[in-house]
């Protein structure tokens, strides 16, 4: 009779584990059911209804649902392997959660087993399958996929053009240099070495976001180093000047930029640098300072202030001016404001429009807060500065314009305007018009070749990313197009387009970097011109000819407007970026559960590969998505290598075009109409209005699962690669980002895996063989060797690390420093450091 209790009360276990089994078969047979309708995979529908009979025998006390489970595992893991191969995190959503059940399993078994020693056995067995099934995982993790393609082209690209290779001790440039190339000649640490890299010290900018700007900073910023200064500019704009050898502020500049300013993202990716020695003496000025101290050590951070007081004195040093500034730190604003600061100073530069700044939405007609802003550093080319602007997505046809201008570097005189619409406007809108509203924009960085005397544009897309209808032949002309134009007069000299009629948001969002380009009839001057759709191409940077094989595709022209669809598109055949089209098995989860979910989303999503259009009537598959392939951190090139470096996103958009009148009804309004929320919409693209068109747009960026957060692509979500420019060809390819942080419901991991995560910002190279990159969202900086892909060196950052860092010498030691602000759409956390590292003394 006891022992008959004893069973009964184990028994339990049995029927809890039969229930779970019981209803998670439920869900998949349900699943399976509506996924086989759809054309789907049958293993579902298989699975659950073999589940709910082994849970049902479980809970009648038979070990012969025990055996069923074990009987369904493994044939589990034999679908897994033939469907996905040796690839481990493909089998994580197949194998991990029916291994988790299988343990209870086996205890059930052994609790309905009238044996002494029915407990050993269930261990044993338990024991065995969990260490069988971590040994695999670890191997499969950690599987050497070798390079593709294992030399290194060798020293044979040696610029033609030395003037373009100016970084060195100093990094004057956003990219460097006037190349764009992010490279530096520099080789103090080395693979052999930079495994005792330290933190040579780390500085807090003081910005950080307030009450009302939480969830918009984006820091993205990479530093300038000029002689004995580096210049950092923070989300908000401020401008600070730091000693490069020990991070000593030496003063900051605050334009005062409202938090109402912040579009999208509050981000300062960089300030331009000019150097007027040439003509003009540096005068002194008075500024005003606290009582007690001196012009030379007044720093705000050294000055107890109440917070009036404060904010008075953070003004103040904006007030004063320099006459005529020698060298000149120029930058934009998110209210679209231009400044010109002396560069030993942080004074306004006064000969500089109306003391020191210019309004660039002039001419523009009503620009609501928020909408036009200058994220970007301006180029400056043979005394001119050139700049766009970024109008925020998705908020009106009939948004700003995308009007490009060109001032004069001294003085801040408009010399030139470039409206696509209106070319003969050169100067202004005659009285009472405004520059053409809805053009395309560009929003990123230009890159310049002052001996060409021409500017090289990377254009986004007429307003309304999504709809296209309402664009004339000139807006398609120019838009997502590589735009030259002649730097003097603001004419156009050629453009090359990548995509017609884009309604994919494959705006071009990289710099172009200038190179010299092996053909057989010698090196040719040419931009290296990466794209967010993942092709690469090469142009002759005199007429924008294609120097590598250019292609078309064809393409579907379907959607809510096929009349406006391009039935072929234009592809790099020399190098792309992008895999292979998704299918039904690329679909993920932490589960099979979610795993089908995903599954069914796919089955249900109007897809017909690359280039499928939005519609209204159900979810569009858009692959790659909007940030990548390659986006605003661009590339990084080795000039005497011979070789690109590009860490690239691999991840889809899940869009839906939603009727205005259900758009309306859900309250989808500009942001000037709805209230005005600083940053938008939740997401870039989710819930936009596009107002003045029949759509509005739900864009679900990664394709994420509701419930869990996960993405329904498998990972990689991101990777690095190092092509050979002479051939095209993949020297290495290797995901970049571990599992640390990421996990479901937004739980970190903590595993150290390499997963391959979404990442912005870019790479660094130096001329030792190593790769700088932070940009992943495991709060990670790196340095990857250059002949192997590996990484030989992290460090752990304060915040995300969505910048690209920078190197520079100073007092002969080489410096590696990145702005870690972390990136609200990223999901990393944010903070106000720059972060210095060197080797030891």
């Amino acid at each position: 009779m006891k022992s008959q209790s004893r069973f009964l009360s184990r028994s339990w276990l049995a029927i809890a584990t039969g229930l779970v089994l019981a209803l998670i078969g439920l869900v998949l047979l349900v699943g399976g059911v509506w996924l086989a309708s759809l054309g789907g995979s049958p293993y579902y529908l298989i699975t659950g209804a073999a589940m709910v009979v082994s849970g049902g025998l479980l809970m009648m006390g038979k070990r012969s649902g025990g055996w069923l489970y074990i009987a369904i595992f493994a044939l589990t893991v034999l679908w897994a392997f033939w469907e996905s191969g040796i690839d481990v995190w493909a089998l994580v959503p197949r194998i991990v959660a029916p291994a988790v059940l299988l343990i209870p399993v086996l205890y059930s078994m052994a609790a309905l087993k009238k044996s002494d020693h029915r407990w050993r056995g269930a261990t044993l067995t338990s024991g065995v399958a969990v260490a069988a099934l971590a040994i695999m995982f670890t191997v499969v993790a950690n599987l050497d996929r070798p390079p593709l393609y294992r030399d290194l082209p060798g020293e044979r690209m040696a610029m033609t053009d030395p003037s373009l290779h100016t970084a060195g001790q100093d990094w004057p440039q956003y990219g460097g240099s006037f190349a764009g190339q992010r490279y530096s000649p520099l080789t103090q640490i080395t693979p052999t070495n930079v495994s005792s890299l330290e933190r040579a010290w780390t500085v807090h900018t003081g910005d950080m976001p307030s009450d009302a700007a939480k969830g918009t900073y984006g820091a993205e910023n990479t530093p300038l180093k000029i002689g004995d200064t580096l210049y950092v500019c923070t989300p908000k704009d401020i401008v600070l000047a730091y000693d490069p050898a020990t991070g000593e502020e030496k003063w900051r500049f605050d334009p005062q930029v409202p938090d109402n300013a912040i579009p999208y993202t509050a981000a300062c990716r960089g300030v331009s640098y000019y150097d007027g020695s040439a003509g003009g003496t540096q005068t002194a000025s008075q500024t005003t300072v606290p009582k007690g101290m001196t012009d030379a050590n007044f720093k705000l951070a050294d000055y107890p202030a109440t917070p009036k007081e404060a904010a008075e004195l953070m003004a103040a040093p904006s007030r004063s001016s320099n006459p005529d500034c020698t060298r000149r730190i120029v930058f934009g604003t998110l209210d679209a404001r231009m400044f010109e600061i002396d560069a030993d100073t942080g004074k306004r530069c006064g000969d500089f429009g109306d003391n020191g700044e210019i309004d660039t939405k002039d001419g523009m007609g009503e620009t609501p807060a928020g909408w036009v802003s200058i994220n970007s550093p301006p180029a400056i080319i043979d005394g001119v500065i050139v700049t766009g602007h970024q109008v925020t997505d998705g908020q009106d046809r009939w948004a700003p314009s995308g009007v490009i201008r060109g001032y004069d570097v001294k003085t801040g005189e408009l010399v030139w305007a470039w409206d696509m619409m209106h070319p003969e406007w050169t100067k202004a809108p005659p009285e009472g018009q405004t520059w053409s509203r809805g053009t395309p924009n560009m929003w990123t960085m230009a890159s310049g070749d002052e001996k060409l005397g021409l500017v090289y544009l990377p254009m986004g897309n007429s307003s309304a990313d999504y709809y296209s209808g309402l664009r004339t032949p000139v807006e398609n002309e120019y838009a997502t197009s590589i735009v030259a134009l002649d730097v003097k007069t603001g004419k156009p000299a050629w453009h090359f387009q990548a995509v017609r009629n884009d309604v994919w948001d494959y705006d071009f969002g990289s710099q172009a970097s200038l190179i010299d380009f092996p053909t057989k009839n010698g090196m040719v001057p040419a931009l290296v011109v990466p794209s967010k759709q993942g092709d690469i191409y090469i142009l002759d940077r005199r007429t924008g000819e294609p120097l590598t094989p250019v292609g078309t595709i064809k393409v579907p022209a379907i959607g809510v407007e096929p009349g406006e669809r391009a039935t072929t598109q234009k592809v790099s055949l020399w190098h792309t970026l992008r895999k292979a089209d998704l299918t039904e098995k690329d679909m993920w989860g932490m589960s099979p559960i979610d795993q089908m979910v995903c599954r069914i989303q796919y089955r249900q999503a109007s897809y017909k590969g690359f280039f499928t259009p939005p519609t209204d009537k159900q979810r569009s598959i858009e692959y790659p998505g909007y940030n990548g392939g390659s986006d605003w951190g661009s590339v990084a090139i080795d000039p005497e290598r011979g070789v690109i470096i590009a860490n690239y996103n691999d991840m889809p958009n899940y869009v839906k075009l939603v009727p205005r009148k259900v758009a309306d009804a859900l309250g989808w309004e500009p942001r000037d109409q709805s209230g005005g929320k600083i940053g938008g919409s939740g997401g870039e693209g989710a819930g936009d209005p596009q107002a003045n068109t029949p759509y509005a747009v739900d864009v679900n960026a990664g394709w994420r699962l509701p419930f869990t957060g996960m993405l329904c692509k498998e990972p990689p979500y991101g990777g690095i690669r190092a092509i050979d420019i002479a051939t095209g060809k993949t020297i290495w390819d290797r995901p970049i980002g571990t599992a640390r942080k990421n996990g479901p419901f937004g739980i970190a991991s903590h595993l150290p895996f390499t997963i391959g995560t979404p990442n912005n910002g870019g790479a660094v190279i130096t001329k030792s063989g190593l790769i700088f990159i932070a940009a992943a969202t495991d709060d990670l900086i790196r340095a990857i060797d250059m002949k192997t892909g590996k990484t030989v060196w992290t460090d752990t950052l304060p915040g995300g690390g969505q910048a690209t860092p920078m190197i520079y010498e100073e007092n002969g030691k080489e410096y590696l420093v990145i702005y870690a602000g972390g990136h609200h759409f990223m999901e990393t956390p944010v903070s106000d450091e720059v972060v210095a590292y060197a080797l030891p003394s």
